[in-house]
C-alpha cells in the first residue's frame, strides 16, 4: 500500500514538473495583467512574516518593486499598487488599465501583512452558474484576478468527472453507464454536492477528456502562484445503481433533492465499501490532479443522515477522517457550514478540520464551529440573480471584529462563496480587501479611492453616485437581498417572487439609484471612453429599470381587477416597454448577453449532438432548471436579466399570460392557485400547465441570439433615463418598496 501512494505521489508531482518557478510565476502575472509596463516593474520574493502572508511595495531607483512571499502575495501588492497608486482597475466587467507612459512613483515604502492563513474563493455552484462554459483563456483571467485580490484558498472542481470515471471504473462499471450516471455540464456542481445524478446527461467523453485538460491547468497555475486548491473528498455518495451491483453493501437511496430524480445513493460509512471506494476515489484524484492535502466534504448536503443519534454522526465525521488520513497524513477535511453538523464536527481531529462559514452567521449557532478553525465568508448572491445592493458595513466589519476574540473562536480566514460572480464588483472587491485588515474598514474613504481606480479620474459626479448607492443599496439589512423584478417571475395577476426564496422588497428609497444613474451619467464627457464607467452606467441602469417593473406590474393588476380594460391595456403596454428597452439597454454590454452564453456552451460540442446538448443545459440552468414534474420548484431559480432572455423568454411568457388574461372576466383571480415557492406551479391551472409545455419547448429551441454587443451603452442610458424617469417620479411617492404595494391603489377613473 506504502508503494501504491508512492507511486500517486510521484505521478502527482509529474502534474506539476512543468510549473514555473515562483518568482517567474510572480513575474508572468505582472506581464499579464500591465503587458505594457512590466519592463518597469521589479518583482522580490521575501519571507513571511512571522507565519503570516506579506507584501511591500515601493519605488527605487525609478522602478516599481513588489515584494511577496508567494505569487498572491506579489499580486496583492500589484492590486494595492494599482488601486492606491495608479488609480486603475483589472475587473470582471471590463478593466481601468490606461496607465502612464512612465509608472507613478509609491510616495513611500508600504508593507502590508494579513492576519488571516485563509482567504478562500468559489463556491461549488460558481462553477455552473457563471463558469460552466469557460475555456482557458477565461479561467487564466480569473486566477490572475484572484492573485490580485489575495485568494490563496480556491476551490478546484473542474476535471472531476475523469476522476469519478477512472474511479467508477475499477468498480466495474462501463463507459456508458458511467457517463449515464454523470449529469451534464451545467449540472456537475449538485452531483460533486451529492444533491443528483444522470440530470442533463449523459456526459460526452469529449467532456471528460477536455476538462481534465483544462483542470490541471487551473490548477498548475494555481500551485505555481502559491495557492493551496481545495480537491473533492468522498463523503460516501455512490450512483444508483451500485444498490444493483453490490446488494450486500448497506447502501440506501436518498431522498430526491428538490425534485430533480432520479435521486441518488450513499454507502454507509459503516459498510466496507466506503472505505475500499474511498480510497480508490482519492488515488484516482490524486493519479489525475495531485493533491494539496485540503479535501472537501459535506456529509448529507442539504439531506437527513439515516441516524441522527449523536454517536452515529460522530462515527460518519471519524469515519470521514479515517479515509483521508489513512490515504494522506496531511489530510485537511474543509466543510461547508451549510449544513454543517455537530457530531460529525467533533468526530474530526479540531486541527483537522477547516469550516467555511458560507454566510458569515452561521458561527453565532454553532459556538464558532465548536472549537474548529473556520473561516467567515461572504456569499451574497444567489443563482446569478442580478442585485445591485448589499450590506457593506456588516463585510467591512464581519470577520475583523471577530479576529482573536473569545467569541470569534479560532477564526482563520476570510471567503467569498457567492453561487454566481461578474457582477457587484465594489462588493466583491471589498470581501477580498478585508484580508489585509486588522480593524474593520472606513467605508467612505474606501469606496472613494475604489471610484478613482475604477474610472482613473476623481469626479464630483460619480463619486456622489456612489456615495448615494453607499448609503441607500449598499446598507442593507440583509447582507443577501433579493431584489427581483416581476419581468422575470412566472406571470400572474398576484405576482410575489421571481424565485423560490426570493422576494421584490427594497429597503431603500428607490429614487435613489435613478439620482445615482443621473450622477453618474453627468460624467460621461469626461468618462465615456472607459469600459468599467460604461459598464456602470448599464449596471446601476439594470437596476432602476428593474425597481420601475414593480410598480408597473402592481397597475396592470389594479386595472385588470378595477375592469376598467383600457387602463389595464394602457399598463400592459408601458410595462412590456419597459421589458423591452431593459433587453435593449443590456444588449449594450457583452456582460449581460444571452447570444453570449449559449455561444459560448456550443463551442465545446464536438460534433452537432453534443452542441445541442450543451446548449440546452445552457438554457435549462436559466429557466426550468430541472425535470417537468407537477411539483417542480425550482424554476427561475437562476433567471437572469439579460438581453434576449428578457425578450425572447421573459416577455413572451408575459405575452403568453396577457392573451389568456384577456379572455377572462373581471372577476378572475390567480391568489387562490396552487403555488411553489410563492409561485404558480406547474399544474396550478390549465394555463399554467400550457405555459410549463412552453417554457420546456424553448429550453429545446436554437433560436440564435445577438452574442456581441449592440449600441452605446452611454447614449441609451441617457434616452433611457429620460424616457423613464417621468412615470418614476409619478409613481414612487405612492409606492411603498418594502411591500411592493401601492400605499393607496391608484384612482380608477370613472368608466363611460
Amino acid at each position: 500500500m506504502k508503494r501504491i501512494l508512492q507511486a500517486l505521489l510521484l505521478a502527482a508531482c509529474a502534474l506539476t514538473a512543468a510549473a514555473a518557478s515562483p518568482i517567474d510565476a510572480a513575474r508572468a502575472l505582472v506581464a499579464r495583467v500591465i503587458p505594457g509596463r512590466a519592463s518597469q516593474v521589479s518583482v522580490e520574493l521575501i519571507p513571511r512574516d512571522a507565519g503570516h502572508d506579506v507584501f511591500e511595495v515601493e519605488t527605487l531607483d525609478g522602478k516599481l518593486v513588489l515584494r511577496g512571499n508567494d505569487g498572491v502575495a506579489v499580486g496583492s501588492a500589484l492590486g494595492w499598487y494599482l488601486r492606491n497608486v495608479a488609480h486603475a482597475q483589472l475587473s470582471w466587467d471590463g478593466d481601468n488599465l490606461a496607465l502612464p507612459a512612465v509608472l507613478p512613483p509609491v510616495p513611500g515604502k508600504v508593507r502590508i501583512v494579513s492576519p488571516y492563513q485563509h482567504r478562500v474563493y468559489l463556491n461549488y455552484c460558481t462553477f455552473d452558474y457563471t463558469a460552466a462554459w469557460w475555456d482557458r483563456a477565461r479561467w487564466e483571467r480569473e486566477i490572475d484576478w484572484m492573485a490580485l485580490h489575495g485568494i490563496t484558498t480556491p476551490l478546484a472542481a473542474t476535471g472531476q468527472s475523469a476522476v469519478w470515471q477512472a474511479t467508477l471504473r475499477r468498480f466495474g462499471m462501463s463507459d456508458g453507464e458511467i457517463r449515464t450516471y454523470l449529469s451534464g455540464p451545467a449540472f456537475h456542481a449538485w452531483q460533486w454536492m451529492t444533491n443528483l445524478e444522470q440530470w442533463g446527461g449523459p456526459l460526452p467523453q469529449s467532456w471528460i477528456d477536455s476538462h481534465l485538460e483544462l483542470g490541471r491547468f487551473i490548477l498548475q497555475r494555481e500551485r505555481e502562484l502559491g495557492m493551496t486548491p481545495i480537491l473533492q473528498g468522498f463523503s460516501g455518495c455512490v450512483p444508483l445503481a451500485f444498490i444493483r451491483k453490490f446488494p450486500d453493501a448497506k447502501i440506501l437511496p436518498k431522498k430526491i433533492w428538490c425534485e430533480v430524480g432520479p435521486g441518488t445513493a450513499q454507502v454507509d460509512p459503516d459498510d466496507p465499501l466506503f472505505e475500499r471506494f474511498g480510497r480508490a476515489f482519492l488515488e484516482e484524484q490524486t493519479r489525475l490532479l495531485g493533491t494539496d492535502h485540503l479535501y472537501a466534504d459535506d456529509p448529507f448536503h442539504e439531506g437527513e443522515p439515516p441516524d441522527s443519534s449523536p454517536a452515529y454522526l460522530n462515527r460518519v465525521g471519524a469515519k470521514l477522517y479515517r479515509l483521508a488520513h489513512d490515504f494522506d497524513r496531511d489530510a485537511v477535511i474543509v466543510m461547508q457550514g451549510w449544513t454543517i453538523r455537530e457530531g460529525i464536527v467533533k468526530g474530526i481531529p479540531a486541527d483537522r478540520l477547516l469550516a467555511l462559514d458560507l454566510t458569515g452567521q452561521k458561527w453565532r449557532e454553532t459556538d464558532a464551529f465548536w472549537g474548529r478553525p473556520w473561516v467567515a465568508g461572504v456569499l451574497h448572491n444567489y443563482g446569478g440573480r442580478a442585485a445591485l445592493g448589499g450590506n457593506l458595513p456588516l463585510i467591512a466589519r464581519n470577520a475583523p471584529s471577530l479576529l482573536g476574540t473569545p467569541k470569534g473562536g479560532r477564526l482563520v480566514g476570510i471567503g467569498l462563496f457567492p453561487e454566481a460572480i461578474g457582477h457587484n464588483p465594489m462588493l466583491y472587491d471589498l470581501a477580498t480587501d478585508v484580508a489585509w485588515h486588522r480593524r474593520p474598514i472606513d467605508l467612505p474613504s474606501w469606496v472613494h479611492a475604489y471610484v478613482f481606480a475604477r474610472y482613473g479620474r476623481d469626479l464630483p459626479s460619480s463619486q456622489n453616485a456612489w456615495r448615494l448607492l453607499l448609503d441607500t443599496v449598499y446598507a442593507q439589512p440583509s447582507s443577501e437581498p433579493q431584489m427581483e423584478s416581476p419581468l422575470q417571475a412566472r406571470p400572474a395577476l398576484t405576482v410575489r417572487a421571481a424565485s423560490p426564496w426570493g422576494d421584490f422588497r427594497r429597503d431603500y428609497p428607490p429614487a435613489a439609484v435613478w439620482n445615482a444613474w443621473a450622477d453618474l451619467l453627468d460624467d460621461s464627457a469626461a468618462l465615456g471612453s472607459v469600459d468599467t464607467y460604461r459598464y456602470d452606467v448599464v449596471e446601476v441602469g439594470r437596476q432602476a429599470l428593474a425597481d420601475l417593473s414593480l410598480p408597473l406590474q402592481r397597475e396592470i393588476t389594479a386595472a385588470f381587477e378595477s375592469g376598467d380594460r383600457a387602463r389595464y391595456a394602457a399598463a400592459r403596454d408601458r410595462f412590456l416597454a419597459l421589458g423591452a428597452d431593459l433587453d435593449r439597454l443590456l444588449g449594450t454590454r457583452r456582460e449581460y448577453l444571452l447570444g453570449r452564453w449559449l455561444d459560448h456552451a456550443r463551442r465545446w460540442g464536438a460534433n452537432p449532438a453534443e452542441k445541442d446538448l450543451y446548449e440546452r443545459n445552457a438554457r435549462e440552468l436559466i429557466t426550468v432548471w430541472g425535470p417537468d414534474t407537477p411539483n417542480a420548484y425550482l424554476f427561475d431559480y437562476s433567471c437572469r436579466q439579460w438581453s434576449g432572455l428578457i425578450r425572447g423568454f421573459y416577455l413572451e411568457r408575459w405575452r403568453h399570460f396577457f392573451a389568456f388574461l384577456e379572455t377572462q372576466p373581471a372577476t378572475y383571480r390567480d391568489a387562490r392557485f396552487v403555488r411553489t415557492s410563492l409561485r404558480p406551479g406547474n399544474d396550478a391551472s390549465p394555463f399554467y400547465r400550457d405555459l410549463d409545455r412552453w417554457e420546456y419547448r424553448w429550453c429545446d429551441g436554437h433560436e440564435s441570439y445577438p452574442d456581441t454587443p449592440l449600441g452605446d451603452p452611454v447614449a441609451t442610458a441617457r434616452e433611457l433615463l429620460a424616457k423613464w424617469r417621468p412615470a418614476m417620479l409619478d409613481l414612487y411617492p405612492r409606492f411603498d418598496s418594502k411591500t411592493s404595494e401601492f400605499k393607496h391603489q391608484p384612482q380608477t377613473p370613472a368608466r363611460r
